[in-house]
C-alpha cells in the first residue's frame, strides 16, 4: 500500500498534535499516532518498506556530499572532511601570476543530491522520532541544536526517504557548524527512529598564518592585522561559513596593500584547541631578469632568429647594450621578496627614469619552484647617443667650426660622456664632461662626474654699467678658464630607494684663468689702470675644495607648490701657483613654497613662492669671482650684472605661479638684492667704476609655457630706475 499525498498530509498533520521536543530530539507521541488509523505502530508497516540497503543503512558526510543517484544501494563515500576542503578548488600561485585572486573557501551548501521532482517509486518511510547525538562534545548544544532542527526537513510523525535523509545532512553541514555529520536510522514499533550523529567543531582561539614556502619567511601579514580580522569569530564555536568571510578579508587585505599575488591556499589545521593555520602562498620573487624588446614589443631575436631569453643581472647583455645590473639594481624589490604592485610601479618608473628606454614593462614567469614567481624587467632601449657639427662667424672667435658628442649610455653602463670641442681663429675652447650616476658596487648610490674645459666668456663683472670701462685698446674683457675637476654627489638616506630628503657633495678643481682681449692677448688691467687679476699679472691658479648639502622638502621639483628646498655651498682656495689665493666663500639658499588658490582660469598647480639667498667671500678675492647682481636670475628688469658686484650679497623674490591653461601658466613677481655696501671691497672696486648702484628692486610679469625640456620662461620685469627688459630661461627661477 502506498500513501497517497492527501492521507501523507492527514497523517502528518495528526502527528503533529502533542509532540514533545526534547533538547536533542523530536518524538511523535505515540497515543496521537494511536488515533491515526495511519500512524499507528501496527499500520506503519502497510507503509512500504525501504530495503536495508536504502533506509536502514548509516548515512555519513564529512564534508559537502557528492551527489548520489536516486535508489543506489548505498551512498557513495566521502572522504573525511577537516578544514583542508574549505577550498572547493586547488590553489596555487599561479605560473603567470595575475591579479586574479583564488580564495580558499569554506564549505557552501553541498550541491542538491536529489533530483528535480522527487522519484514517486523511491520508499518511504514514517518517522517516530528525531534525535541529535553529539560526539566528542561537551560545550553547550541549544544553540547548534536550534540550528540544526532550523535546517533540516525530517520531522516526527512524517515520511521521509533517503534522498530527503541525504539532504538534511547536506544541510548540516552548510551551517558550517560541524567537521562531520552522519544520519543513522533505527526500525522501532512506532516508525524509523533518526539519529543525526554531528560532531562540532572546536572553540575558534586563534587564526595564524604559515607562509610558503617554509625557507622564505616572509610573513608580511601580522598578527595583529590577522587578530583583528577575525576577533568577532574569537570564543564562538568554529563556523566554516564564518571563516570563509575572514579569509576572503584576508584576501582583500593583501591586495589593499599592493600584494597581488598573495592568497591563502589552505585551511587544513585546525587544532583541538580551536587554533586555525591558514596556509598563504604570498607571492615569493625567485629571482628578477632583464629581456630586451625590439620597437614591436616582441623579444630580440639572436642570429639565428630565436628569441633571446631572460638574463640576470650576473649576464653580459644579449639583444641589447645595457648590462642587465643596471636595471635589476634600480629594483628595491629583490629575490625573496613578496612581490608588491606599489613598489614595484615607483621600480618601474626609476628604470624609466634613467633616460635611456623608450618602454619599461613588468611580466612575470614561472619560478622552479611552482610557488614562486621569476619577474621580468622588459625594456625598450631607445637610441642614446648623438652626434654635431656646425660652423659659424663671431667677434670673438671670427670664423669657427664645432663638434659635439654626446653618449647617455656609455659601455651599457648607464654613464654619461659628452664633450663639445670649438675651433676657431682666435682660440680653441672645448668642455668635456663624464658622468657614472652610479658607482658600481656602491650601497649609497655615489655618483661622480669628471670633466675638462677651456671656456671662454664675458665677465659680468666688468661688463655693463654707466660709464662702460674697456680695456686699454677699447675691448671687452674676457675670461678664458682652463682646467678641470672631480665631483661626488650622495644622497643622505640609509635607503637608497626613497627620495633623499639630504644629498651632499665634495670636490676639487683646478683651473688657470686669464685675462684676455678679443685677440687672445692677456690684458691685466682695464683703461683705468684697475687690475683685473689678483695676481696683477693677468693670471691666475685658483686650486679649490668643494663641498655643499641641499635638503629638498618640495612636492614636486619640477612645479613645487608647497615645500621647501636649502641650499648651502662652501669653497676653499688652496694657495698654490699664480697669486696664492686664499679664499673662503659660503653661499646659501631657501625657497619656500605655499599653495593657493586665488584664480580659476584652469586646473593646475597654484603657489605662492619664496626665495632668499646671501653669501659672502673671506680672504683673496679676484675680482672677478665677486657676487655679480642684477639679471634673470637675480633683479629682473636690469641687464644681466648690472646691479653690482661685492664681496658679500643678499637677494629676495617672491611669486605668484598660477595656471592660465592646460600648458600655459602666469607669474607676478617682486625682486630685491643688494651688496651690502661691499662693492668697494672687491679689489678695483669694479662695480663702482662702471656706476652700478649696488642694491635694487624689480617687479613684473612672466609666461610659463610647459615644454619637454621644462616651463619656458618669459618675464617681462620693471626696475626701480624706470627702464624695463624681457628675460627668458627655461625651468622657474628657483
Amino acid at each position: 500500500m502506498r500513501l497517497s499525498p492527501l492521507l501523507a498530509a492527514i497523517v502528518a498533520a495528526t502527528a503533529s498534535i502533542g509532540l514533545s521536543k526534547p533538547t536533542y530530539s523530536q518524538t511523535a507521541d505515540p497515543n496521537s499516532l494511536e488515533q491515526s488509523p495511519t500512524a499507528t505502530a501496527s499500520n506503519v508497516g502497510e507503509m512500504p518498506k525501504a530495503d536495508s540497503n536504502s533506509i536502514s543503512q548509516p548515512i555519513y558526510l564529512n564534508q559537502a556530499a557528492i551527489p548520489v543517484e536516486v535508489g543506489s544501494p548505498q551512498l557513495t563515500q566521502v572522504q573525511p572532511a577537516t578544514a583542508a576542503n574549505i577550498d572547493t578548488q586547488t590553489v596555487s600561485v599561479p605560473a603567470v601570476p595575475s591579479t586574479e585572486t583564488h580564495t580558499a573557501q569554506a564549505p557552501t551548501a553541498p550541491p542538491d543530491s536529489s533530483p528535480e521532482g522527487t522519484d514517486e517509486s523511491e520508499p518511504r518511510v514514517l518517522v517516530s522520532e528525531v534525535l541529535i547525538d553529539f560526539q566528542n562534545y561537551t560545550g553547550p548544544r541549544e544553540q547548534l541544536e536550534n540550528e540544526i532542527f532550523r535546517v533540516i526537513q525530517t520531522r516526527p510523525g512524517l515520511a521521509t526517504t533517503r534522498t530527503q535523509l541525504q539532504d538534511d545532512v547536506n544541510a548540516i553541514f552548510a551551517t558550517g557548524f560541524f567537521s562531520s555529520v552522519n544520519v543513522e536510522p533505527e526500525d522501532t514499533p512506532l516508525g524509523v527512529r533518526i539519529s543525526f550523529i554531528v560532531d562540532p567543531n572546536p572553540v575558534l582561539r586563534q587564526v595564524v598564518v604559515d607562509t610558503v614556502p617554509p625557507e622564505a619567511a616572509t610573513g608580511v601579514l601580522t598578527q595583529a592585522t590577522l587578530d583583528e580580522i577575525f576577533r568577532p569569530q574569537y570564543g564562538q564555536i568554529l563556523n566554516l561559513r564564518d571563516l570563509q568571510e575572514g579569509i576572503k578579508k584576508v584576501n582583500e587585505w593583501y591586495q589593499e596593500q599592493g600584494y597581488d599575488l598573495a592568497q591563502v591556499i589552505d585551511a587544513s589545521q585546525v587544532s583541538q584547541d580551536g587554533v586555525v593555520t591558514l596556509v598563504v602562498a604570498e607571492g615569493v620573487i625567485e629571482e628578477i631578469g632583464v629581456r630586451f624588446l625590439d620597437e614591436d614589443g616582441d623579444p630580440v631575436a639572436d642570429e639565428n632568429g630565436q628569441p633571446i631569453g631572460v638574463l640576470t643581472d650576473k649576464d653580459e647583455p644579449r639583444g641589447g647594450r645595457t648590462r642587465p645590473f643596471i636595471i635589476t639594481r634600480e629594483m628595491q624589490l629583490k629575490a625573496g621578496n613578496v612581490f608588491n604592485r606599489e613598489t614595484a610601479e615607483r621600480d618601474l618608473r626609476r628604470v624609466f627614469g634613467l633616460g635611456i628606454f623608450d618602454d619599461v614593462r613588468l611580466s612575470f614567469q614561472p619560478g622552479t619552484d611552482p610557488r614562486k614567481v621569476v619577474m621580468v624587467v622588459d625594456v625598450i632601449e631607445k637610441n642614446t647617443g648623438s652626434l654635431a657639427a656646425g660652423a659659424g662667424i663671431s667677434s670673438a672667435s671670427g670664423l669657427f667650426g664645432s663638434v659635439s658628442y654626446q653618449q647617455q649610455n656609455l659601455g651599457g653602463n648607464n654613464q654619461t660622456l659628452g664633450g663639445e670641442v670649438q675651433v676657431g681663429e682666435r682660440a680653441l675652447l672645448f668642455d668635456l664632461r663624464f658622468t657614472d650616476p652610479w658607482i658600481a658596487g656602491d650601497p649609497y648610490r655615489t655618483s661622480y662626474t669628471v670633466n675638462a674645459f677651456r671656456r671662454r666668456s664675458i665677465s659680468l663683472i666688468f661688463d655693463g654699467g654707466d660709464p662702460e670701462v674697456e680695456l686699454p685698446n677699447g675691448d671687452r674683457p674676457r675670461i678664458l678658464r682652463t682646467g678641470g675637476g672631480i665631483s661626488f654627489t650622495r644622497p643622505l638616506s640609509r635607503d637608497v630607494y626613497t627620495r633623499a630628503e639630504w644629498t651632499a657633495s665634495a670636490g676639487l678643481e683646478y683651473q688657470r684663468v686669464s685675462i684676455k682681449d678679443a685677440d687672445g692677448e692677456i690684458s691685466p688691467e682695464d683703461e683705468l689702470g684697475n687690475d683685473l687679476s689678483f695676481s696683477g699679472e693677468g693670471k691666475d691658479d685658483l686650486f679649490t675644495l668643494q663641498f655643499g648639502a641641499v635638503r629638498d622638502r618640495r612636492d614636486n621639483p619640477l612645479r613645487p607648490t608647497q615645500g621647501s628646498l636649502l641650499r648651502l655651498g662652501f669653497e676653499q682656495s688652496i694657495p698654490i701657483g699664480k697669486g696664492s689665493i686664499f679664499l673662503s666663500r659660503l653661499r646659501g639658499s631657501y625657497s619656500y613654497y605655499i599653495p593657493v588658490n586665488f584664480t580659476s582660469f584652469t586646473d593646475g598647480p597654484e603657489a605662492l613662492a619664496f626665495n632668499v639667498q646671501g653669501g659672502t667671500a673671506i680672504g683673496d678675492l679676484p675680482p672677478y669671482e665677486a657676487f655679480s647682481l642684477g639679471g634673470s636670475n637675480s633683479v629682473r628688469g636690469y641687464e644681466e650684472g648690472d646691479v653690482g658686484a661685492g664681496r658679500s650679497f643678499i637677494q629676495a623674490t617672491a611669486e605668484y605661479r598660477f595656471p592660465i591653461l592646460s600648458i600655459v601658466g602666469g607669474a607676478l613677481f617682486v625682486d630685491f638684492a643688494s651688496d651690502l655696501g661691499t662693492g668697494d671691497n672687491v679689489p678695483g672696486d669694479p662695480a663702482g667704476v662702471r656706476g652700478k648702484p649696488g642694491s635694487g628692486f624689480g617687479y613684473g610679469v612672466g609666461i610659463r609655457v610647459q615644454s619637454p625640456l621644462g616651463p619656458i620662461r618669459v618675464d617681462y620685469g620693471f626696475n626701480d630706475e624706470g627702464d624695463s627688459r624681457i628675460h627668458f630661461g627655461i625651468g622657474e627661477r628657483f
